[in-house]
């Protein structure tokens, strides 16, 4: 198995680097990369970076796929500071991030870097999600800003009946299968390590659409994914992440005027989420999100002025990304349903 790949599309292709991330996860590795070394497209590397896994994932990964370059760390450094370690010993003029409880088609990445081949403006490429046990129902095809602060994968759940096979424009990708153009990163930056995990794509997405750069979905660049594998669906961990990170998300990128705006709708639905978690159990995790934000607000706001800096979008066409709420009753409904 070569390391560099001989190139079978529009020569020359340009080197995409596939970061992979595990925590504990060797029982999904063959699947994930026996499926990249199939892949139509040969000018690839691999780097797999071990989140301090206790499973010998590591040492299964030097054995059985030494083509892969393995970066380990010492401890589970987070799915966003986990991908900016593979991203310092990557060398490609694309970055694809993956998770690693996939199965990618094919032709994944041949199709994942058509449209950034074609359009300079494009920084950003969703794939097309489909959940791995049921693979006619939607996992994810990028991801959209609401305007009641919250993010959502656009399409899951939904059965898959073409209506996301033509390409479209979408605000950003979901990182669990996504291109990134390299100069686009080096402009606007990778992954904030404060994340942790979650939102974290979405955040990159805002600071790569506020400096014009353009997503669109390749709906024929397909992965089979086992959706919340690694953390579970609305554990405790979860639940903090997802609502400590969207004000993160809030804080820094939204502008003032469109933030002020919104503010009641997102307050609203912020109370909403605080009613679930007490729902579930979850009172101690959903309020301890609300105070580190306080906690993080310096790191916050200095960052804040860093985006709004290279804002390159007015205020109409930013307004102009977001997507409507989804209705209130309905988000609950099958918030309750996932406990």
């Amino acid at each position: 198995m070569p390391s560099k790949y001989d190139v079978q599309v529009e020569s020359p292709a340009p080197l995409i680097s596939v970061l992979i991330l595990t925590w504990n996860g060797r029982r999904f590795l063959d699947d994930c990369l026996g499926a990249l070394a199939g892949q139509t497209l040969r000018n690839f590397e691999v780097i797999l970076v071990d989140n301090g896994s206790a499973d010998g994932s590591a040492a299964y990964v030097r054995e059985m796929y030494p083509w892969v370059t393995l970066v380990e760390l010492p401890d589970n450094a987070g799915f966003a500071e986990g991908n900016n370690r593979g991203l310092e010993v990557a060398h490609g003029e694309f970055i694809v991030t993956l998770n690693n409880d996939t199965k990618v088609d094919p032709r994944f990445l041949e199709e994942l870097l058509q449209p950034a081949l074609h359009n300079p403006d494009i920084g950003m490429v969703a794939a097309k999600m489909l959940n791995f046990f049921d693979p006619g129902r939607i996992d994810s095809v990028g991801v959209k800003a609401a305007v009641n602060g919250m993010g959502y994968n656009i399409g899951v759940g939904e059965r898959d009946r073409g209506q996301f096979d033509a390409p479209v424009e979408v605000f950003g990708p979901c990182a669990g299968a996504a291109l990134y153009r390299r100069s686009m990163l080096e402009e606007v930056g990778f992954f904030d390590r404060d994340y942790f995990a979650y939102y974290e794509d979405l955040d990159l997405a805002w600071r790569g659409r506020l400096a014009g750069w353009r997503t669109v979905t390749a709906p024929r660049a397909v992965v089979l994914h086992v959706h919340s594998a690694t953390s579970g669906k609305m554990s405790p961990f979860t639940l903090y992440h997802v609502q400590r990170n969207k004000w993160f998300t809030l804080v820094k990128n939204w502008p003032l005027p469109l933030l002020l705006y919104r503010l009641p709708l997102i307050l609203l639905f912020d109370l909403g989420s605080l009613s679930l978690a007490l729902l579930r159990g979850r009172t101690g995790a959903a309020m301890r999100a609300r105070r580190d934000v306080l906690r993080y607000l310096p790191r916050l706001i200095a960052r804040r002025r860093s985006v709004q800096a290279g804002r390159r979008l007015t205020m109409t066409e930013t307004a102009r990304l977001m997507a409507p709420a989804e209705r209130a009753m309905s988000t609950f409904a099958r918030k309750a349903e996932e406990r």
